[in-house]
């Protein structure tokens, strides 16, 4: 029984080793000469290029993306699963109560800081670039035309819009877990794993001893099928960049510079901060940081979803010296409610729709974006086209027209892949801030 026991974490230390030695290896190069074929693959079906007709063009473009979408298929089937098994985990092997509440706390701060930081920086861009400005002349499109090219947008507002702050705090509790796993409510589900990592740690060791197998059998498993999806990643992201370019084309990205541009220069500015965080605090220099995470950003920027690449972002942070209990405790948290880059595009779409309407926000008004968007970027569940639904929300409380978001939709997916990489890299940082937090917890050999 001892030896089934002691059999089951080597296992799993095994296993994270294989994923970790596929990481640094291999996939790196393979994920950008992906990035690379399928902008090129992308530009040549694009309607630009007069080439393949438009219809044939999609048709192509659906086929390429099957990779990629079998991929993100797989990391979803499992990761319910593993966000759960890993905040318990690393919740039971966090140590003390005391050591909980002050990792607890730090990341709370963290979170909270770089969101504001961030909200406050896409602000100060757009109302120091005026994007809007320049397409000004959209806003004369009659509202019914802006809605009914919009397509669902005023149904993916409705919701949002009708629910209060009470509300909000108050539905953060899973009230039927079983609901919120079938759903697929990311912040639920983290709640009930936080919930049930600190009882554990509240019972006898010996009672709770058959559940955190489990947990560990069921993250081994899980990290299995994450192994498997890896294969198909460099091909995944040749699909997913190629449809991406094919429906978008040059004219699109270039015909919306000003407010792509704010939006990157505002991701690009958060990075920097990310990577100064990282330097005075933790001593690892940006050039370290990139050298190590590089697969990991170029991953979540070509898959526009850090929940998809959290397993490999826990591997990334145990590279760093990140203990496993740490590790396992702030990434999957960080993939759910650390999502400062979200937060500084929001800002930055909100005064661009603002401007292209005419409408001039008070101070008062903007501070209350800011304050919204923060709460909302931190509590939004992890569903499609909660973002977008969040700035109609918001945009429709103050008074702004929401006809220009069909020019916000058709980037969305650009900036999508780029505030990703981004909250990835917040997550990373926050893992090796905290990484003396936990007990010492050595490399897998």
């Amino acid at each position: 029984m001892e030896h089934e026991t002691t059999q089951a974490p080597m296992q799993i230390a095994r296993q994270r080793f294989k994923l970790r030695v596929w990481i640094t290896s291999r996939l790196w190069a393979q994920v950008m000469a992906g990035m690379v074929l399928g902008f090129g693959a992308g530009l040549l079906l694009s309607e630009g290029a007069g080439l393949i007709n438009p219809e044939t063009a999609e048709v192509i473009g659906l086929w390429l993306a099957v990779p990629g979408r079998i991929f993100l298929a797989l990391i979803a089937m499992v990761l319910i699963p593993l966000i759960f098994s890993s905040i318990v985990g690393g919740l039971a092997g966090a140590g003390s109560g005391a050591q909980l509440r002050a990792v607890g706390l730090r990341l709370a701060g963290f979170i909270l800081f770089t969101t504001t930081l961030a909200a406050a920086i896409g602000v100060a861009l757009a109302q120091s670039l005026q994007p809007g400005k320049a397409l000004s002349g959209f806003a004369a499109i009659p509202a019914s035309e802006g809605a009914a090219d919009s397509g669902t947008l005023p149904d993916m507002a409705a919701s949002p819009a009708r629910t209060t702050l009470p509300d909000l705090i108050v539905n953060i509790l899973p009230a039927n877990p079983t609901a919120a796993i079938v759903q697929g409510d990311m912040l639920a589900v983290v709640v009930l794993a936080v919930l049930v990592g600190i009882s554990v740690t509240q019972v006898q060791r010996a009672r709770v001893a058959p559940f955190l197998d489990l947990m560990d059998a069921l993250l081994s498993i899980s990290m299995n099928i994450v192994k498997w999806a890896m294969f198909l990643a460099p091909v995944a992201v040749f699909g997913l960049m190629a449809q991406l370019v094919a429906r978008m084309g040059l004219e699109t990205m270039l015909g919306i510079s000003g407010y792509v541009g704010a939006v990157l220069l505002g991701l690009a500015a958060l990075l920097s901060l990310y990577f100064l965080i990282a330097a005075v605090f933790a001593g690892i220099t940006p050039w370290r940081f990139v050298s190590v995470a590089g697969s990991n950003l170029l991953l979540a920027f070509s898959t526009s979803s850090s929940s998809a690449v959290m397993p490999v972002t826990i591997q990334t942070a145990r590279q760093f010296g990140v203990p496993e209990s740490i590790a396992n405790l702030v990434v999957p948290l960080g993939a759910t409610m650390n999502m400062a880059g979200t937060a500084l595009y929001q800002a930055v779409a909100i005064l661009f729709l603002a401007q292209l309407a005419g409408v001039d926000l008070s101070a008062a008004q903007i501070g209350i974006v800011v304050a919204t968007l923060v709460a909302s970027s931190i509590g939004a569940p992890g569903t499609p086209g909660v973002s977008i639904a969040i700035l109609i929300s918001v945009a429709t409380s103050i008074g702004i027209p929401v006809e220009g978001m069909v020019i916000i939709l058709g980037v969305d997916r650009l900036l999508d892949m780029c505030r990703t990489m981004v909250n990835v890299t917040g997550d990373l940082v926050a893992a090796v801030l905290f990484r003396g937090a936990g007990q010492s917890d050595a490399l897998p050999a």
